[in-house]
């Protein structure tokens, strides 16, 4: 069953009218389904599909724990900001970022100005299921992951609940997680639009 096949089609429309030029960039922890949830969401409503972490290492030609390793991650959160504004500046797709993009205040300020952001929210247990079945997380190689993405949760979490729509993530079907984005911004939109149209 597809995601088009659980929402009313209305509801994609609905979203895609009041999303204007706008992006939706998905945000939060590693593990949260930024990009497997992106992907739906941008199925669903016939946007393009893009993952900050991909465009980085193809612009620098080197994978995330390359750059982590051989810059740091100051720099690689400088690539990372200017990866995302050049994306941004391209109107209307489905971007995922990685979990620490939306910390830095110049990104946060360049999604506010270019998209609509929707915070994943998971549990620790459910994070760390999800990233034991990969190895390419730099932040937790360490003899205490679950003690890294702790305290991760808990620095973090102030800053992701800045998002404009939060939408609680878990151990369901991909395509429910993604109804259930498009319906929250579906509710959001049409305000944040008259917000907008009232500054202007």
């Amino acid at each position: 069953m597809t995601v088009l096949n659980i929402l009313p089609a209305e509801r994609s429309a609905e979203v895609l009218r009041h999303l204007g030029q706008r992006s939706i960039v998905f945000v939060g922890l590693m593990g949260a389904g930024k990009t497997a949830i992106g992907r739906k969401v941008a199925q669903a409503l016939s946007l393009p599909f893009l993952d900050s972490d991909d465009e980085v290492e193809m612009a620098a030609r080197l994978s995330v724990p390359e750059l982590f390793e051989l810059y740091g991650e100051a720099e690689f959160r400088a690539l990372e900001q200017r990866v995302i504004h050049r994306i941004l500046e391209t109107p209307r797709q489905v971007l995922s970022t990685g979990g620490g993009a939306f910390m830095n205040a110049q990104t946060r300020e360049i999604i506010e100005a270019h998209g609509v952001s929707v915070w994943l929210m998971a549990e620790l247990d459910v994070l760390m299921e999800r990233v034991a079945k990969k190895q390419n997380r730099p932040l937790l190689k360490t003899p205490d992951p679950r003690g890294v993405m702790a305290k991760l949760m808990e620095d973090r979490h102030p800053v992701y609940a800045k998002a404009d729509v939060t939408v609680p993530t878990r151990e369901e079907r991909k395509e429910v997680i993604a109804t259930e984005v498009i319906e929250a911004l579906a509710q959001k939109l049409p305000g944040m639009q008259a917000v907008k149209e009232v500054s202007s």
